[in-house]
């Protein structure tokens, strides 16, 4: 046993120091947030991230979360095109769900693990602007577009990466939950997906990571694909090989690669330490995507 102990930490070492000193945005999300074991290895592996040099920068989702409070509020979710819409009301929920319970916790468990989490929204020292999202709505190829108003849900205008990188040059992991501010005081719920992609744009991240629930990208076969660029990745989306609940993620993922990002990684969070597989060892274990 100590001699394979000894192998995993002998593959990792290139790694450390081929990573130490880069930045590493992560959208956290899924299951990986809801299961307890999950949870506590997901603040593990942040932890240790730092430790060894790295710069985590956690952009956290909170979906199941907002739907539970609501719920118990008496408040129908109501989505189009995977987005939550969001009154005023619904509004109220998310940030304090986000901002709130679900950032204070993972800030606690990366804590409790020896890491020095710091919480934000986006409306903390400015970092998120955005404006209203309007969403462009067609049900098949010969019927008009239909403009829906998804009311406070944002997208995203500029990021201020100043917060950010005073707290990680200090040693601290920023844990940001994926709420914005309008130019006139509003409040926006924001994918998040899409913020840490524009996150990792703004910091000149080296990596940017989503945890999902599924293994990575597969091909027409249902095998999983190790490593893909972003042409081959439009093929696949032409011929539909991509599934539809995928698409906006490899939309971020290419925007992030055409932005100076120098590899995006799709994991399944759903694996124990899946952050540590993936950066750390000779093979990884999801789908890493390159311009």
């Amino acid at each position: 046993m100590s001699q394979n102990v000894a192998d995993i930490l002998i593959e990792a070492l290139p790694y450390i120091r081929k990573f130490y000193g880069m930045t590493v945005v992560i959208k956290y999300g899924g299951h990986a947030m809801v299961e307890e074991g999950l949870k506590k290895d997901f603040a593990r592996d942040i932890t240790l991230m730092k430790f060894v040099g790295l710069n985590p920068v956690v952009v956290h989702g909170g979906g199941p979360q907002i739907n539970s409070a609501l719920d118990r509020m008496g408040i129908q979710p109501k989505f189009v095109r995977g987005m939550r819409l969001t009154d005023e009301e619904t509004m109220d929920v998310v940030e304090m769900v986000l901002g709130g319970k679900v950032n204070m916790e993972i800030v606690a468990r990366i804590n409790h693990q020896g890491g020095k989490a710091v919480g934000l929204s986006g409306k903390d020292g400015g970092l998120i602007l955005a404006k209203k999202l309007h969403i462009v709505h067609q049900e098949g190829e010969n019927d008009p577009p239909e403009i829906i108003d998804p009311g406070l849900v944002g997208q995203v205008v500029h990021i201020n990466p100043d917060l950010i990188n005073t707290l990680t040059n200090q040693g601290f992991i920023p844990i940001i939950a994926p709420v914005g501010f309008g130019e006139n005081g509003e409040t926006f719920n924001i994918n998040a997906d899409l913020v840490a992609g524009k996150i990792a744009i703004a910091l000149a991240a080296r990596r940017l990571i989503f945890l999902t629930d599924v293994d990575g990208l597969l091909d027409a076969s249902g095998r999983l694909i190790s490593s893909i660029n972003s042409e081959d990745i439009q093929s696949m989306i032409k011929n539909k090989i991509i599934s539809e609940g995928m698409i906006p993620k490899i939309e971020y993922a290419l925007d992030a690669l055409n932005n100076q990002v120098e590899k995006v990684q799709l994991i399944n969070g759903t694996l124990r330490h899946a952050l540590l597989l993936e950066l750390f060892t000779d093979k990884g274990i999801g789908t890493e995507v390159t311009k």
